[in-house]
């Protein structure tokens, strides 16, 4: 995957052992080598990006070099995801809250940071600025689940041991379909290389509170601003999208991008930049 390659190459990759085990960060960004500045403007702040589910740092793939011209950039492999560990019998966005606290006290010196967060990513930062407010300057959240809107269950297809090669990528092609995509033609051989070697790296696969109301609970002891992003085709959210800020009442903001599903910023990526750059830049 060439475009992967020439993006992370641009990067810093940096890896911080804990004594649950290690994680993996991707930055870029000017100012990326001071992270502790406790004077930096909202143009040196750094950024943290949260992927979602069965993810890495890769579902920021079309986002990470354009954010990086205003602002520094971190984005995390999440505990159990991508390059990191999995810290002992966690099983969900819940059970990492702790694990999540210590990263980002460590990494960025006790200081609360701006984070803009995907999916599961955003449940778990969301769960996070709950427990943990004085961690988090602000919140970006990005087709977050938790919020007990979810209807019918997706029609996603699972794997067999008797699969080959090309049945697996069909599996993952029609599974990208229904949950991450407005359109079939967003799906291509290179989206499907990049879902393989995420999902082949997901060690949490019995997470299960997405579908409740958690995040709608916990927004009751969030302390910082919050915008909510959201596809205007995102299949979790088929019939009650409008519902969205109704349930999350603590939003300071509201956008829906047009014609595009649930991985909004993948598919979208210009779109969905002009909603947040204005957000991101303090403007």
């Amino acid at each position: 995957m060439v475009e992967i390659k020439r993006i992370e190459a641009q990067s810093q990759r940096i890896v911080q052992a804990y004594a649950w085990g290690e994680v993996v960060w991707h930055v870029w960004g000017t100012h990326q080598a001071a992270p502790s500045s406790t004077h930096a403007s909202s143009h040196e702040a750094p950024l943290v990006l949260l992927h979602g589910g069965s993810g890495s740092w890769t579902h920021w793939l079309r986002n990470v070099e354009h954010i990086a011209q205003y602002r520094p950039v971190w984005v995390l492999d999440i505990p159990g995801f991508g390059d990191s560990s999995v810290p002992p019998d966690v099983w969900d966005a819940d059970g990492l809250v702790p694990y999540l606290a210590e990263i980002l006290k460590a990494t960025f010196d006790v200081r609360a940071v701006d984070v803009m967060a995907f999916s599961f990513g955003g449940m778990t930062v969301g769960l996070l600025a709950a427990a943990h407010p004085e961690c988090i300057r602000s919140m970006v959240l990005v087709g977050v689940p938790g919020l007990g809107l979810f209807g019918q269950t997706l029609p996603m297809r699972g794997m067999t041991v008797d699969m080959d090669a090309a049945a697996q990528r069909d599996v993952h092609r029609h599974n990208l379909n229904a949950m991450m995509f407005a359109h079939a033609d967003s799906v291509t051989e290179d989206v499907i290389d990049l879902q393989q070697a995420n999902v082949g790296r997901d060690r949490m696969r019995r997470r299960r509170i997405a579908r409740t109301d958690v995040l709608a609970k916990a927004q009751a002891r969030w302390t910082c601003p919050v915008h909510g992003v959201w596809g205007a085709q995102d299949a979790l959210y088929e019939r009650t999208l409008s519902q969205v800020p109704k349930v999350l009442t603590r939003l300071t903001s509201f956008t829906v991008v047009p014609d595009a599903g649930h991985w909004v910023m993948f598919e979208r990526p210009d779109a969905f930049h002009a909603v947040v750059d204005p957000l991101l830049q303090g403007r």
